[in-house]
């Protein structure tokens, strides 16, 4: 494919992933945040879940075109975030396979015989999935391709200056969670700015790769 259909699809993955992620959250009721409320409906968790499934094939698919794109240039900075985008997406999968048994079960609509003690063990494990995963694998890669781009010169550096602070500001906002502070949403606002910016930048502009060096 040539490089500049790749970083128009590269963008185009990461407005998916973030629609989709905003999607499911509404979907499941907003109620996956906290363990001891109860879940949207059957239809509006399923739904929430295969909007998750997208979200988790775009992850992934960002990580295989910014290798594509990278590979001639650093091969070790696409590999990286190839690796860490994957890992983003199994973690995500695991949160949706965990939620989907309190719903329910395959090939019926009949409810699943759960607890609610158990229901709530499940929500708090989809919780752990969202904070391990999107919440702790985002600041490694946004930080080493943000800090390639800022090395390169081959997107705006104001474009990689809000990776370089917002990769570790939503990192260390995360961390603060997992300990049991509250949660800071402001600190995620400047990694959302990376991410919707570079998105639009690759869609409109590009990055300015030689033709010898494309893929």
């Amino acid at each position: 494919m040539p490089s500049r259909r790749l970083e128009v699809l590269t963008g185009l993955l990461y407005f998916l992933t973030h629609v989709t992620s905003v999607a499911a959250v509404f979907l499941y009721g907003g109620s996956t945040t906290d363990p001891t409320e109860a879940l949207a409906g059957r239809t509006s968790v399923l739904l929430g879940a295969a909007l998750e499934i997208l979200l988790a094939l775009g992850v992934t698919g960002t990580g295989i075109t910014i290798f594509a794109l990278l590979r001639r240039r650093s091969s070790v900075v696409g590999a990286g975030y190839l690796a860490l985008r994957t890992l983003e997406a199994s973690v995500i999968l695991v949160g949706v396979v965990v939620l989907l048994p309190i719903v329910a079960l395959p090939a019926t609509t009949a409810a699943p015989p759960l607890s609610s003690e158990i229901s709530t063990a499940l929500k708090a494990v989809h919780g752990w999935t969202f904070l391990v995963g999107p919440g702790l694998m985002v600041p490694f890669h946004t930080a080493l391709l943000a800090g390639w781009l800022w090395r390169t010169r081959l997107a705006p550096r104001w474009i990689a200056a809000l990776g370089i602070v917002g990769g570790p500001l939503v990192g260390l906002a995360n961390l603060a969670v997992m300990f049991g502070l509250p949660q800071a949403a402001a600190a995620a606002v400047p990694v959302f700015a990376w991410e919707i910016s570079w998105a639009v930048w690759l869609v409109a502009k590009g990055l300015r790769i030689p033709a010898t060096q494309a893929a």
